[in-house]
């Protein structure tokens, strides 16, 4: 049964009928009563979307990604969407892999369309022209991995975990660091390989100690894609005591390599992360933890208060190396 059929039975418009259920006043008692009586006789049960989107509220809140699927998203979004339900939020995910898939989640989600109460971008780029546009048209907006001055953001000094996880290296007497990186190229413009590839950097200048462009290998997230690519710098004559992957994922696929080409860890070969993955403390793996679920939830936090007019926060989540088994002395 629906509204009209209240609204039938009841003998008056359905805004009476909206009225009289929602409690609102300038509904005479008598009909009100009426009101209530056939929609329990007829069992209605008002659509809680419905009711939001008249009182201008819909309770929601749409989160992009470029990967709903990848572990560390997946992380960041059950924070955000820990922190939304305990404020009666819903959360509305896309998956924003390119150019075109965000252009039309902005277009779809604009504060005129009705669709959600704001936005939260994670790991998703705005370019200058895009932020201006959003601001002007007045997005209630917040970024995790990006910041911009106009919108809340939750994010890390990916300079810095770079730089940690590759001095750790240093301190243990590797020279020869191997360096599997993030792709450097994509059209969403994602700033964490370029910044952890410049942590890389730092830390070995800060060390006096030169990079070898040979030991670089670039893979996607993919344990056995980075298996593969490891592959080949392992199997060098002159191959790297030591690797940095930038995240624990791709870690596991150079702990795979070097399984497969004999090489014991941390005996023959040190390998160091960033993240922390829910994984990485079974096969003992020193990474630098970001705390992810974290960043998801301050980003909930961060929605609300500009939900309640608050004013514009940034919050830069710290970062710590922890040490596991994966490294060692230099043999």
């Amino acid at each position: 049964m629906g509204i009209e059929d209240v609204a039938a039975a009841a003998g008056v418009s359905v805004a009476t009928v909206s009225r009289a259920i929602r409690g609102l006043p300038n509904v005479a008692q008598e009909t009100s009563e009426r009101v209530l009586r056939v929609a329990k006789e007829l069992r209605y049960t008002p659509d809680p979307a419905a009711a939001r989107l008249a009182a201008g509220k819909t309770r929601t809140v749409a989160v992009g990604v470029p990967d709903p699927r990848a572990w560390y998203f997946s992380k960041v979004v059950g924070g955000v969407d820990s922190g939304l339900t305990l404020a009666g939020y819903d959360l509305l995910l896309s998956g924003l892999p390119d150019q075109e898939h965000k252009s039309r989640f902005l277009d779809l989600n604009a504060p005129g369309a009705r669709r959600c109460d704001a936005i939260i971008l994670i790991d998703v780029a705005l370019s200058p022209e895009e932020a201006a546009v959003l601001v002007s048209e007045q997005y209630l907006l917040v970024s995790v991995g990006f910041r911009y001055d106009d919108f809340p953001s939750v994010s890390i000094d990916n300079l810095a975990a770079a730089r940690q996880a590759v001095t750790h290296l240093l301190s243990l007497g590797h020279r020869r660091i191997g360096l599997i990186m993030m792709p450097l190229s994509g059209a969403m413009n994602f700033v964490v390989p370029p910044l952890r590839r410049q942590g890389f950097f730092d830390a070995h200048e800060e060390a006096g100690c030169p990079v070898d462009p040979d030991l670089e290998v670039e893979a996607g997230s993919s344990v056995d894609e980075v298996r593969t690519a490891s592959r080949r710098l392992l199997e060098r004559p002159d191959r790297p005591t030591a690797v940095f992957a930038m995240s624990d994922e791709q870690a596991f696929g150079v702990m795979l390599a070097a399984r497969d080409l004999g090489l014991r860890i941390p005996e023959d070969l040190s390998v160091v992360g960033v993240d922390d993955h829910d994984q990485s403390d079974l096969v003992g793996l020193t990474t630098v933890r970001q705390e992810v679920a974290r960043q998801g939830v301050l980003a909930a936090e961060l929605l609300l208060e500009k939900l309640r007019g608050d004013r514009t926060r940034h919050v830069e989540v710290p970062t710590g190396l922890i040490v596991r088994s994966s490294t060692a002395p230099l043999a």
